[in-house]
Parts: C-alpha cells; structure tokens; sequence
C-alpha cells in the first residue's frame, strides 16, 4: 500500500505541473519554449509511468479512474516523441487533468484513511 500511496503522490505531483507549465500559456507559445515543452512531456511521462507501477488491487478498487490513459499517452510520447501534437496535450493539461487530478486526490485520501494491515485497531 506504501507503494501506491507514493506513486499517487507522484502522478498528482506530475499532472499538477502539466496543468502549471499550460497555464495561461497557448500551444503555440508551447511550441516555441523548449524547456516548458520538455519539461510538459517529462511529467506526462511521469504520470503514465506511475499508473502503470500502480497495483492491480488498487486499479480494481478505483474502476471510475481511467488508467489506462495517461499509460498510452506516455507509451505516445516515449516511442513517437517526434510527433507529438502539442495542442492535444495543452487541451489535456488544460481540460482533462483537473479532474483526473481530484479523483487522483480521493483515491490517495481513500487509502491514506485506512489502518496498515496488521496494525492494532484505533480505538479513538
């Protein structure tokens, strides 16, 4: 469980920087600033590596979380880097990890809730 709770951790961390290097940036400025863009593709890369690192007990536990996507999108930009569209990924840091981010969120906070296997029940 550890684990997991590190690799959330990291994937929001990562779709939180996305949403930062977008903000108030347009795709072609994107384009044009290849530290931000490197840095964009870098946490995309991040984020999909770790959902693919993520148990199976904790994906089948959080079904409404689509995990396979930011999988593809890393598996995209790692063996297609050369032609990556710049506007699909500022639209999906703009639009779509917002949410993705907060139910990444309540899936952290699910099991940060939950005692360790083992430990001694809290009696407060």
């Amino acid at each position: 469980m550890q684990r997991d709770i590190l690799l959330l951790t990291e994937m929001i961390d990562a779709a939180e920087q996305a949403q930062q290097l977008t903000a108030n940036v347009t795709a072609s400025e994107l384009e044009s600033d290849r530290q931000r863009r490197d840095a964009l593709l870098w946490n995309f890369t991040v984020l999909g590596e770790a959902a693919g690192q993520l148990s199976a007990e904790l994906k089948d536990r959080f079904p409404d979380i689509p995990w396979q996507q930011p999988m593809r999108l890393r598996n995209r930009i790692v063996h297609g880097y050369w032609s990556i569209d710049l506007e699909v990924l500022h639209t999906t840091a703009a639009e779509q990890l917002p949410a993705f981010t907060a139910r990444l969120r309540m899936a952290l906070d699910s099991i940060r809730d939950e005692p360790e296997p083992g430990a001694p029940p809290d009696l407060d």
